[in-house]
């Protein structure tokens, strides 16, 4: 029977990504998220150049491995450091400037709104000096009907509920119960929907 290290050695580090497994800096496979970024963002000047939304979506689905739904609409420039991990549902609409790190995975569902310069942060760091360079993944899921306000930052491993409303300038480092509206730093509960 192998050990645990024989068989985290075995697993691909995206696998242990998507898995939420801390990446140290000397992971063997550690470089390979560096080349999977540069291989991204090849795709993601040629998609923030393109005009035309079909070709928006296009570029898009090669940048996630995954087909993008006619009913999805991109406003470029769009920033994704990797985009494997991201998963889009229909009638997704995410406006001019937004950025998404997904290394750690973020899943959008049906009918979401999402505003201009809204951050998707599915990664950090440790705050210890001596582990700051570890990679922490923590999955993050903007559930059915949600929006996301202008120039709101989604933190790591966050759930936003179904119908909820993220206010502009909102730092969401908590999950955010279905049908509500949420907004400050950090954000907080405002009301009921």
């Amino acid at each position: 029977m192998p050990d645990r290290y024989t068989i985290m050695s075995n697993t691909d580090i995206f696998e242990k990504l998507r898995n939420g497994e801390a990446i140290s800096p000397n992971d063997p496979d550690a470089y390979k998220m560096l080349a999977a970024s540069y291989a991204t963002k090849k795709l993601l000047v040629q998609m923030n150049n393109a005009t035309e939304p079909e070709e928006i979506r296009n570029f898009l689905s090669q940048i996630t491995d995954a087909e993008i739904d006619s009913t999805v609409n991109v406003f470029t420039p769009f920033y994704i450091n990797y985009g494997k991990h991201i998963k889009i549902g229909k009638n997704v609409f995410i406006n001019f400037d937004c950025v998404f790190l997904d290394l750690g995975g973020i899943t959008i569902d049906d009918n979401v709104f999402i505003a201009p310069k809204v951050s998707v942060l599915s990664e950090g760091h440790p705050t210890s000096i001596e582990d700051r360079h570890t990679l922490i993944p923590k999955a993050i899921h903007i559930k059915k009907n949600a929006w996301i306000g202008a120039g709101a930052t989604i933190l790591p491993g966050v759930t936003i509920g179904e119908n909820a409303v993220v206010a502009a300038g909102a730092v969401v480092s908590k999950d955010i119960a279905p049908n509500t509206v949420v907004g400050g730093i950090p954000a907080k509960f405002i009301k009921n929907i």
